[in-house]
């Protein structure tokens, strides 16, 4: 079966490489970057095309020879991406994260015969397939609560952070207005916003705030009292709040010395190097799912931890490996037949059958990224 991988970044890398150890997968990479093309061509069974990505006019013939589609372009390219993939008729595994509302796109996608699995990493992704599979236990929700955080293993000043993903993606965890729900009914709260601080083993205390990542779950699962909250060191919520409430964020442009500039691509050029995680700096991704409601009489907790490192081995970052393998599971999961459902599919879909969540937790724990799940009685 032959599949591309549209982008060579620091996920769409590793994913390219583990689908190449899979002899039953012909493996082809498109990006911009003609040295990281010429690194997988040379040391792994990995075919590469040279492409500017952010013109959906060469979507389709790109994709036309090929089975399977695994997306990671940046966020504001994945829409016209993932369009232009279902217009192609091609099956495809979306991890861009992009903005827009993707469902307008079910009804072509159905007619095109095309299975699109969109927002299929940690968070979104597997948070959202463990989220509906824990909420399928119970009768009623009263509460989900993801917290989530890729962070790098040694703090350091200012920052005490280095971006995982695509930096311009992380600064939308910034700005993008946070859709969460109170009392059944979703609202609209500030990034950044409604700081908490939790205490992780392993790690020690981090502060947690609210950003827009229960995405499709706001409509999909019936709570009362449900959030998905970004984990952080210490202080970096004041750091990127005096950043935002200053304009360093803003898109719209403004006069310095007679020329009209962006402030985000001023941003980007000074904070984006500093933020750059390098070849072998240690990472570490942090998950905590809590759904708790009611199971007849009895109120019960279920929590789903993860705790992940950067693996030494294969020099995989934590980010990478988490996000990443959860989008080739999801990509095998096509590959062998076990889901065929058409249209635009959100990850809490494959929760509706036990098989294909244990199918994705089973490929995952192969290559070290292992969930446990702990149901308590609430008294």
């Amino acid at each position: 079966m032959k599949v591309i991988v549209l982008g060579a970044g620091l996920v769409g890398k590793p994913m390219a490489i583990d689908l190449a150890a899979d002899n039953a997968l012909e493996v082809t990479v498109a990006d911009i970057n003609p040295a990281v093309l010429a690194e997988l061509a040379a040391g792994y069974r990995i075919s590469t095309v040279c492409v500017d990505l952010s013109d959906p006019a060469a979507i389709a013939g790109l994709v036309a020879g090929f089975d399977l589609v695994l997306d990671a372009v940046p966020g504001f390219m994945g829409y016209q991406t993932f369009k232009a993939v279902i217009e192609a008729g091609k099956n495809i595994v979306d991890i861009a994260f992009f903005p827009e509302d993707p469902m307008p796109l079910n009804e072509l996608a159905r007619q095109k015969g095309v299975t699109a699995i969109m927002d299929m990493g940690v968070a979104p992704g597997m948070s959202n397939v463990l989220s509906a599979f824990g909420a399928s236990k119970l009768d009623a929700v009263d509460l989900l609560r993801i917290y989530v955080g890729g962070l790098p293993k040694i703090r350091k000043w200012p920052y005490e952070y280095k971006a995982v993903f695509s930096p311009i993606d992380v600064i939308e965890e910034y700005t993008r207005p946070s859709r969460i729900v109170r009392d059944g009914k979703m609202v609209i709260k500030t990034a950044l916003s409604e700081p908490e601080l939790l205490n992780f083993e392993g790690i020690g205390t981090l502060e947690a705030f609210n950003s827009d990542g229960l995405r499709s779950l706001v409509h999909t699962i019936k709570g009362k009292d449900m959030a998905e909250k970004t984990l952080r060191y210490p202080g970096h919520i004041k750091i990127m709040e005096v950043l935002r409430e200053t304009g360093f964020f803003s898109y719209d442009e403004i006069e310095v010395k007679g020329k009209m500039i962006r402030p985000i691509d001023l941003t980007a050029r000074l904070l984006f190097p500093a933020w750059k995680l390098e070849a072998g700096e240690e990472d570490l991704t942090v998950m905590k799912i809590i759904v708790e409601g009611k199971k007849g009489n009895e109120s019960l907790s279920i929590v789903y931890d993860l705790f992940d490192k950067y693996d030494p081995i294969s020099k995989t970052h934590s980010m990478a490996r988490t996000t990443g393998y959860a989008a080739t599971a999801a990509l095998r999961l096509l590959a062998s037949g076990r889901y065929a459902e058409k249209g635009v599919i959100l990850p809490e879909f494959l929760a509706r059958d036990p098989e294909c969540v244990q199918f994705l937790l089973d490929e995952l724990k192969k290559r070290g990224v292992v969930y446990t799940e702990t149901i308590s009685l609430i008294e």
